[in-house]
């Protein structure tokens, strides 16, 4: 393993616009990344195995849950020192960053925001630590971009709910604690209920044979008549609107999760391109490579500004879905672009585990599928620009 000698690139003085509390949150994330998964990360992507030993560094970074109130476990801290955490954990690897949103903002987020108090203390603190792990169950085998198709349902047994169907493509099943489901009731209107590894019915297989996000742990959620009790029910928001208010945290994580890819591609690239000799010169003297360096790094600038205004609005409640739609979509069709570009400058060497590049191209071809397609996030701001809804 060659040693992490990552310098992120901020071209436009972008430090300048943070806040002591913001650079203190990335540089101990992006400390704690050199230390903990560079060493490693490359071996589990082989195995194709998540290293659950770094649940525990990721709590004490503040991965989990980081906006989420102090008094449950959170940091309390701003979206955008949520954004700079994803970013530098996904600058590590992927598959560890869809970890830590699944669990910030797929399951705490709708536990904290839809959930009663006692939902809140019961679950949230023990989030917040990595002591409880979840998941979220929303993609179905025969629904992903229709989700409000789903066919899992509950029926109210009275003392308690019955719960069957099956959900699919599923980060974090496999050792998850407990998942956030969503589901329709007797009148076909769309639930999120707390189901807990150990309910009987209940199984989480594992997914194998993947290329992408190998040192992920993605699985399936089965629900064979398993009883829910009436508690688990988060009550505070119905309908499809619910889940996707989740989905919209997650998409802003990503939105900044996919500059670190971005970042580690172009800084590999460059260090590469000064350091190798051809007719005499480094490479990083000739035309093309810099065209392909120049470009990364503009690309870079401009998702980072994107982010950053995002981040904003977020913090002060304006962001709309179609504006995180719209960073999701760009930010990570920048990162697969830029990794593509980065493997070519390093050549031959581009394809082996000696250097980051082609793990963050695999991951980034999962990263630019979920969470919404690249698709179906242009015709979410095609529909918000237009007025006309292209898909039903």
């Amino acid at each position: 393993m060659r040693p992490d000698l990552f310098e992120a690139p901020d071209y436009y003085n972008l430090d300048d616009l943070l806040s002591e509390e913001h650079l203190l949150v990335r540089d101990a994330a992006r400390q704690w990344v050199k230390r903990d998964i560079s060493p490693i990360i490359e071996e589990y992507a082989q195995k194709a195995e998540f290293p659950t030993q770094i649940i525990k560094g990721l709590a004490e970074i503040g991965a989990f849950g980081p906006y989420i109130p102090e008094e449950y476990g959170g940091a309390g801290l701003d979206q955008i020192s949520y954004g700079l955490i994803m970013q530098e954990i996904e600058r590590g690897d992927s598959g560890v960053r869809s970890t830590a949103s699944v669990q910030s903002s797929l399951v705490m987020y709708p536990i904290f925001a839809y959930g009663t108090e006692e939902q809140r203390k019961k679950y949230l603190p023990k989030l917040a630590t990595g002591e409880l792990m979840g998941c979220f169950g929303l993609t179905e085998p025969d629904h992903g971009s229709n989700p409000g198709g789903m066919v899992t349902n509950f029926k109210d047994k009275g003392d308690h709910f019955l719960l069957n169907g099956a959900k699919l493509w599923i980060s974090n099943s496999p050792f998850a604690d407990i998942a956030i489901v969503w589901a329709k009731n007797e009148e076909g209107r769309i639930h999120g209920l707390i189901v807990e590894r150990g309910m009987e019915g209940f199984s989480t297989p594992e997914t194998h044979n993947k290329w992408s996000l190998r040192a992920s742990a993605t699985g399936e959620l089965i629900f064979d008549n398993v009883k829910v009790p009436k508690q688990n029910l988060l009550p505070g928001k119905s309908g499809l609107g619910a889940p996707l208010g989740c989905l919209d945290s997650a998409r802003y994580g990503i939105a900044w999760g996919a500059i670190g890819a971005a970042m580690d591609c172009y800084d590999t690239a460059l260090r590469y391109a000064k350091e190798r000799v051809q007719f005499g010169k480094p490479i990083a003297a000739t035309q093309l490579q810099q065209k392909k360096l120049a470009e990364m790094i503009t690309e870079i600038t401009k998702a980072q500004l994107l982010a950053f205004r995002l981040g904003q609005l977020k913090n002060e409640g304006k962001a709309t879905t179609a504006q995180i739609s719209m960073a999701k979509r760009n930010n990570v069709d920048m990162a697969i672009k830029i990794a593509r570009e980065a493997r070519q400058v390093l050549g031959g060497m581009g394809i082996t585990g000696e250097y980051p590049i082609m793990r963050h191209m695999m991951n980034l071809e999962s990263v630019i599928t979920y969470e919404g397609t690249h698709d179906i996030h242009l015709l979410i701001t095609g529909a918000d620009i237009t007025g006309h809804q292209a898909f039903k």
